[in-house]
C-alpha cells in the first residue's frame, strides 16, 4: 500500500520551529515527510533538510515523492541524531523535529502487526529488517516480564492476569499473530469492562515500546539535539501518551532550568547554566478540528524549547 500519513499538528509544529530560509534542520521521525514538506517549502535554496527513519518504507516513499535535493534521508534511530548529522557534514542545526510514535501506514499495514484490529503475523518492529519481534517477546517471556511491561509501557491494569493468561495458552503452541494476542487479552477482562474500547490497546501499545525501545534513551537523543541546535534553534517534540510526555517535559525542564543545589542554598554554587528556554509552558493539543479529522491526534501533545 501507498505510504500514507496525516502529519499531527502540521502547522503547530513547524511554525513552531520558526523557519529561518537558509537554516538547516533534522526531521527525527520522518515517516511521510509531511512535516518535511512544509519545512522545504519555507526554505530557499541554501536551506536542508536532514530526514531520519527506521523504517525503509519511510525513506523508500520519500525519494519516490520527495524530488528536492535538499533533502538528506539517512537509515537509522534517531537517538544516533548526533551520527546521522556528522555523516551528512551538518555540524549545527536550526531546529529539529521529533513526532514521536507510530505512523498511520504503519498501523494500517496489516502485516507490519502494530494493529490488534487486523489479523496478522506479531511483528511490532519499526525497522522490520533486524531485532526481536513482538512474537518474540510474548513467547519467549515469563508471566512476571510480560506484566512488567504491560503496566509500565501500557499502565495495564489487568497486566498480571494477561501475563498468565498468555503464558498458559503457550503451553498449547506459540502465539503468533495479533488477532490470537488480543483475544487472549480480552479473555483476561471482565465481562463488563469489555464495552469500554478494545482492552487490546494498552498492551499492544507496551509490547510496540517495547519491541523499538522507545522510551531508552529519548532524554539522551533530546539532549543531543539540543547540543546541535545553533543559537536561537528551536527543538519541537510530539509525544502520544503520557510516559513519552513525562520524559520530554522533564528534559525540558533540565534544559531551562539545571541547578542541582540544595533549595536552601542562597545561591547557586554548582555552576550550571540553563541552555535554552521552554516557549510552551503548558504543551499545545490538537484542536477539536483535527481531533475530530484524525481520531489519532487526540492525544497528541506538542512541545518547544529554544537554545540559548
Amino acid at each position: 500500500m501507498a505510504f500514507e500519513h496525516y502529519p499531527v499538528m502540521l502547522d503547530e509544529a513547524v511554525e513552531g520551529l520558526r523557519v529561518v530560509p537558509d537554516g538547516v534542520y533534522a526531521d527525527c521521525t520522518l515517516g511521510g515527510c509531511g512535516h518535511t514538506k512544509k519545512i522545504l517549502s519555507l526554505l530557499g535554496e541554501n536551506g536542508r533538510v536532514l530526514g531520519i527513519d527506521l523504517d525503509t518504507a519511510a525513506l523508500e516513499n520519500a525519494s519516490l515523492t520527495v524530488k528536492d535535493g535538499r533533502l538528506a534521508t539517512w537509515h537509522g534511530n534517531f537517538k544516533d541524531l548526533s551520527q546521522a548529522a556528522k555523516e551528512n557534514g551538518i555540524e549545527k542545526l536550526n531546529g529539529a523535529l521529533f513526532d514521536l510514535g507510530v505512523s498511520s501506514y504503519q498501523i494500517d499495514t496489516a502485516e507490519r502487526g502494530f494493529s490488534y484490529l487486523r489479523d496478522a503475523a506479531l511483528d511490532m518492529r519499526m525497522d522490520n529488517t533486524k531485532g526481536a519481534t513482538a512474537a518474540d517477546l510474548v513467547n519467549g517471556l515469563t508471566a512476571d516480564e510480560l506484566a512488567r511491561i504491560f503496566f509500565e509501557y501500557g499502565e495495564e491494569r489487568y497486566s498480571r492476569k494477561i501475563a498468565q493468561k498468555i503464558v498458559a495458552a503457550r503451553a498449547n503452541g506459540t502465539i503468533e499473530t495479533t488477532g490470537e494476542l488480543a483475544s487472549l487479552i480480552a479473555s483476561a477482562y471482565p465481562a463488563k469492562e469489555l464495552k469500554n474500547g478494545n482492552p487490546a490497546k494498552r498492551c499492544f501499545q507496551a509490547l510496540r515500546i517495547a519491541v523499538n525501545g522507545e522510551l531508552e534513551g529519548l532524554d539522551k537523543a533530546l539532549e543531543d539535539a539540543m547540543d546541535l541546535l545553533d543559537t536561537g534553534g528551536r527543538l519541537v517534540v510530539i509525544t502520544f501518551h503520557s510516559l513519552e510526555d513525562r520524559i520530554v517535559k522533564n528534559t525540558f525542564n533540565r534544559f531551562a532550568n539545571p541547578c542541582t543545589c540544595p533549595p536552601d542554598l542562597p545561591v547557586c554554587v554548582c555552576g550550571k547554566k540553563p541552555v535554552a528556554r521552554i516557549i510552551t509552558k503548558k504543551p499545545v493539543v490538537c484542536s477539536l478540528k483535527e481531533s475530530e479529522e484524525n481520531s489519532r491526534s487526540h492525544s497528541a501533545k506538542l512541545r518547544i524549547a529554544e537554545k540559548l
